[in-house]
């Protein structure tokens, strides 16, 4: 496991450090051009807008700017910032255990991605006064530096480098405003029907059949604009797609939050242009224009706060405790709502006293492993064409079933990976093995399985997570693994291999169809449970999730917690089980139905 850990840091690190004119000296030799070269044109055209025409602000500041509070101003100009918003605030000399500024709300949402974001716009709109509280930075179009290094430090939780306790698994998530959705691929994938039959009949879920979340489906579809047009496949997608036609495997094309023309293999860093439609440019553009939201960035929830009812044991949410800095402010609201996410939201449960067994267990990963195959450039007709690079084009556009009879088998997709992350996943065979691979960087192809997993893991702490793949899961993966090459030989691979550790590779140009099957066969049946092949994960949910019974479950089909009223969640952790497709459709169709019971709480409360 050491190896393995300094390895993946050390090369990591060195693919993606800049200097500072925001270069890497290895990049050349790689044929990367470090960010979208036509993004700094793009970022002094919108600079020359703003000098010359007002209304072209929010091309620079982005389009939440009006509704940002920044805590680092005095505490009297950030207060009267609020006042002037509408929310009462209330100041104190700083001492200890007693807050620096207190403000009053109808609802507190603590973070703003896929989940958060649509209660706290549904809110707003509704004309109840929202504050937002989120741990990351925000970064509009022309502060984004679309470099790996530097966006994985200031958009992803623990910079990228979060893991489970025993590495087996690499789990990457979002932490910047708009959360996940910020940096995501693009996928917006209905709930599959088979899942909604799942959770509304095993696991006694009737939201899951009703009218309702068949509206909250449409409604946030037609919110991210999402549609399945493509003017131009990139190069992973293209080849993911070929191999499938040649091999007569089933293929579809996977619907987007995003234009048509949006070629950008960037938006894991960030979108250049807003054209993929995340909740910056959804929901909390409704929070903010509706005049009555507010977001706080760079503010860290301590705890929810709760008091006793004064009938009955259970308790009710009165808001939270949150840090800027070394100071403490809370929020002080009529309801709550937590989605931090699956792998934040259980510690703060915990840290706000809340004692229900199944916080943090239950937890799904999504388990990913991939296949890579080397497309060289070097021909007149080279396919794909020579202009087309690994890290260019939508990121994902295609997909591949592996077909299972029990419902829980796996999809193939392609991944976005700039250097540094293709180095830490592609296997070390020698010094001038890696710098053979890493000369290839551009036309390398790469394209993953993914597990509806039936095993689970737990949320131990903010920075310990534990997980177990099932038996079942492996072979999932394994036959997906074994389609995956397949496919990148079918659809003209030089070179193919995946990311075990042995780094064994094929050049199939050379091989015997007998040769090119007994690699296959015997590369995709290696174990994926004995930490030999890095295994990842893009997708967590399921670590407080949705029930019928507060002895199983953490919240009930409302998305209120069995143990505190007016406490919510709204983010993947509520889950039933795992989904088995890309989430970001599924939390936010969950958190509208949500948001719709927060609504009725607060009409009640309104006349209370």
């Amino acid at each position: 496991m050491l190896f393995k850990t300094v390895k993946l840091l050390c090369l990591l690190v060195f693919f993606s450090q800049v200097d500072e004119k925001g270069e890497n000296l290895a990049w050349k030799a790689m044929d990367y051009p470090g960010p979208d070269p036509e993004f700094k044109k793009e970022q002094e055209a919108a600079l020359k807008l703003v000098k010359n025409n007002e209304e072209e602000k929010e091309k620079l500041f982005g389009p939440l700017y009006k509704g940002l509070i920044d805590m680092n101003l005095p505490r009297d100009i950030t207060a009267n910032s609020l006042r002037l918003s509408g929310f009462p605030v209330f100041t104190y000399r700083p001492k200890i255990n007693n807050p620096s500024l207190v403000i009053k709300c109808d609802a507190v949402v603590v973070g703003s991605g896929s989940g958060g974001s649509v209660v706290a716009g549904v809110l707003a709109k509704a004309g109840y006064k929202v504050v937002v509280i989120e741990k990351g930075n925000y970064f509009a179009r022309s502060n984004l530096s679309l470099l790996e290094g530097p966006s994985m430090d200031q958009m992803y939780l623990s910079a990228g480098l979060m893991a489970t306790d025993d590495m087996g698994v690499v789990v990457l998530a979002g932490s910047t405003v708009g959360g996940g959705s910020t940096i995501n691929w693009s996928a917006s994938i209905r709930t599959p029907q088979h899942v909604t039959d799942e959770w509304s009949n095993a696991y006694g879920l009737e939201i899951f059949d009703s009218k309702l979340y068949k509206e909250a489906l449409d409604v946030v579809c037609e919110k991210m604009g999402v549609q399945s047009e493509i003017n131009e496949e990139g190069f992973n997608n293209a080849i993911l797609r070929k191999g499938c036609e040649e091999l007569g495997y089933n293929v579809n094309t996977i619907p987007r939050n995003s234009s048509s023309d949006h070629y950008c293999g960037w938006c894991c860093l960030g979108c250049k242009d807003g054209k993929k439609k995340g909740t910056c440019e959804t929901w909390l553009l409704d929070l903010v224009n509706s005049g009555n939201g507010l977001i706080l960035p760079n503010c860290e929830a301590i705890k929810v706060l709760h008091k006793r009812r004064r009938r009955g044991n259970r308790r009710v949410a009165s808001g939270v405790a949150f840090a800027f800095g070394k100071e403490v402010c809370v929020v002080q609201s009529k309801v709550t709502i937590v989605a931090c996410g699956a792998l934040s939201t259980p510690p703060l449960l915990k840290r706000s006293g809340l004692k229900n067994p199944n916080i943090g267990k239950h937890l799904h990963l999504h388990p990913v492993t991939m296949a890579w195959g080397y497309f060289p450039d070097d021909q007149p007709l080279a396919w794909p064409e020579k202009h087309k690079k690994s890290y260019q084009g939508g990121i994902m556009t295609a997909m591949s079933l592996v077909t299972s009879d029990k419902l829980y088998g796996a999809v193939i997709q392609t991944p976005s990976l700039h250097p540094g992350m293709f180095a830490s996943l592609m296997p070390w065979g020698s010094g001038v093995d890696m710098k053979r691979k890493m000369g290839r960087f551009s036309r390398t192809a790469h394209i993953f399985a993914l597990a509806r997993d039936k095993g689970s893991g737990k949320v131990n702490s903010p920075n310990s997570i534990s997980y177990q793949m099932e038996a079942a899961d492996e072979e999932n993966l394994q036959k997906g693994l074994e389609k995956g090459l397949r496919i990148l030989a079918a659809a003209g691979a030089e070179e193919i291999g995946t990311h075990h550790s042995k780094g064994r590779s094929l050049n199939v140009k050379k091989a015997s169809y007998k040769e090119f099957d007994k690699f296959v066969k015997r590369e995709s049946s290696r174990s994926l449970r004995d930490l030999s092949t890095q295994i990842c994960s893009a997708h967590q949910m399921g670590s407080c999730r949705m029930g019928i019974d507060p002895r199983n479950s953490v919240v009930n089909e409302m998305g209120e917690t069995w143990e505190v009223e007016g406490l919510f969640i709204a983010d993947t952790s509520v889950f039933p089980a795992a989904l088995g497709v890309n989430p970001m459709v599924t939390v936010q169709a969950i958190a509208y139905c949500t948001a719709q019971s927060v609504l009725q709480l607060l009409k009640r409360k309104k006349f209370c």
